[in-house]
């Protein structure tokens, strides 16, 4: 009895091994896009046909739209304000990308090179929260505790530089069009370090410790080290938090909003903000949505050149 059942189940053993697998139906993966483009075409795409139509209108936001071609499109070329609101967004890009992205990296090395080795990996976690933790802060609320910090009469800042007697320096941080634009990229700064010592950290734990022992026995330095093997390592980390945070630089609102509301006179305009004003309390819907269109179009171009750059460098590395 035991022996026809084995031969039994050798036998469906065969016939299972040597029956054709059913093939996968292939819109069955289609099936788990579909959410998400759906929410891509009503987030994204739809919105932004809409926006880029009213753009090539006269509206005042009630009323019918009146069709009037490239006119708003020639109007922001020569318009002054735009331009400026365009070059404080290139400050911010300093602040935001340029400024975090070398701060971040040298943190993560040393959090990752001497924290960790000497304090252990909780001490590393614990201080990379501590540096993210603005990152998860609502800006409204970060915009509120730094206004309190820059105030002019009584704000920490000022309290802080009267204590140690330094009372010349005491200014209005926020007030001065001269200082204006400068305390909300000290801001941003402090915003955005978290993000690029995160990425970074991410991007040193696949460094091959083998290349640093190697070059160590050399006679290498640590920063010879750090500059001729960590750094093309970690290339490809490098383009995505330059691309992710010019990006955030360029279409920044809240922080604007909160500290400033682009004043004063002006002075800390930017380009999201400039059309917000535009689109809202000026009535030019059509004027400001060519504004967005045109600081979308601007964004879309960098990611693309950001992804190419990533790509050369993945295949380089």
């Amino acid at each position: 009895m035991t022996a026809i059942v084995e031969r039994g189940s050798r036998a469906v053993g065969k016939h299972q091994a040597g029956s054709p697998r059913r093939p996968r139906p292939r819109g069955s993966y289609a099936l788990f896009l579909l959410p998400g483009v759906l929410a891509f075409l009503a987030v994204v795409v739809v919105p932004f046909v809409m926006n880029t139509y009213v753009s090539f209108t006269d509206w005042q936001g009630v009323g019918s739209p009146q069709w009037s071609g490239l006119a708003n499109y020639r109007e922001l070329m020569d318009d002054s304000e735009f331009w400026e609101s365009f070059r404080h967004s290139l400050f911010m890009v300093v602040a935001m990308a340029v400024v975090p992205t070398a701060i971040g990296l040298v943190l993560a090395a040393a959090l990752f090179d001497y924290v960790g080795r000497h304090f252990g990996s909780k001490t590393v976690a614990v201080l990379r929260a501590c540096f993210y933790l603005p990152q998860v802060l609502p800006i409204a609320v970060a915009g509120i505790v730094w206004s309190w910090i820059l105030a002019p009469d009584n704000g920490s800042l000022n309290e802080l530089l009267g204590a140690i007697g330094l009372s010349s320096w005491q200014q209005d941080w926020l007030g001065d069009p001269d200082l204006a634009l400068y305390s909300v990229m000290g801001v941003m700064v402090w915003v955005q370090i978290g993000f690029p010592l995160v990425v970074f950290m991410a991007g040193l734990q696949r460094v091959d410790p083998q290349l640093h022992e190697a070059a160590e026995l050399d006679g290498a330095g640590w920063w010879r080290r750090f500059w001729h093997i960590t750094l093309p390592q970690i290339r490809p980390e490098t383009y995505v938090v330059l691309t992710w945070c010019s990006i955030a630089a360029l279409k920044v609102f809240g922080a604007v909003y909160v500290l400033t509301k682009g004043g004063p006179g002006g002075a800390t305009n930017v380009p999201s903000y400039f059309s917000f004003t535009t689109f809202f309390e000026k009535t030019q819907v059509g004027y400001g949505a060519a504004i967005s269109t045109v600081l979308t179009v601007i964004i879309l171009a960098l990611s693309l050149i950001g992804l190419k750059l990533q790509s050369r460098a993945e295949e380089a590395s």
